[in-house]
């Protein structure tokens, strides 16, 4: 793990050149990635792209590590805290994709406060987004899917990508299905949303 912890400057920025030890041609962010099993398969078919993925359950990280050794990439770094403390580091608009994949729900109405899309949130990740870069949101819990889909369409910086209900309702051509999707866990089919950066 200290090997492949994202490593923050002492002015509390973090340097992508340095994390990655050369340049890459794109950086992706992955943010809540579960076991890893998308993260490890888009890195393994991606090995010219960046790949940072966020994380704060220990058994998630083991697992993810597990696959990055076995699988031995070399494009993946690891954050183990909250993604905002990752997030407010990064340099502007220095991401080219981001990933939000099945975070969790708290479907408890007092507690649905705390789920990561909120528009701070969204303000935060569109400055590190570059123009035209794309992001994925999924989840299989209908009140997150409405919820989530009302504020990303309300932020001026995100663009829907959606043309017909088959753009939502079908995984993406290029989306590794996970072990927690295939649990079947929430109360509707996964919902899959790609946006747009808009240019600034």
């Amino acid at each position: 793990m200290p090997e492949m912890r994202v490593a923050f400057d002492p002015d509390g920025t973090v340097d992508l050149q340095k994390a990655f030890g050369s340049p890459r041609k794109e950086v992706w962010l992955e943010i809540g990635f579960g076991g890893g099993e998308h993260v490890s398969a888009q890195a393994s078919k991606h090995p010219d792209v960046g790949y940072l993925a966020s994380e704060v359950f220990i058994e998630g990280i083991a697992k993810c590590l597990s696959d990055i050794d076995e699988m031995a990439l070399t494009n993946v770094r690891i954050w183990d805290e909250d993604a905002r403390i990752l997030i407010d580091g990064m340099p502007d608009q220095s991401v080219d994709r981001l990933f939000i994949l099945f975070p969790d729900p708290w479907p408890k109405k007092r507690h649905q406060k705390r789920r990561i899309v909120q528009p701070d949130f969204l303000d935060a990740v569109a400055r590190i987004m570059k123009p035209g870069a794309q992001l994925r949101f999924a989840t299989d819990v209908r009140s997150y899917a409405d919820e989530a889909l009302v504020k990303f369409i309300a932020h001026p910086a995100f663009e829907w990508q959606a043309q017909k209900a088959d753009d939502w309702r079908t995984p993406p051509a290029d989306h590794v299905r996970t072990r927690y999707e295939t649990k079947n866990l929430g109360d509707i089919a996964p919902v899959f949303y790609d946006f747009l950066r808009r240019p600034s």
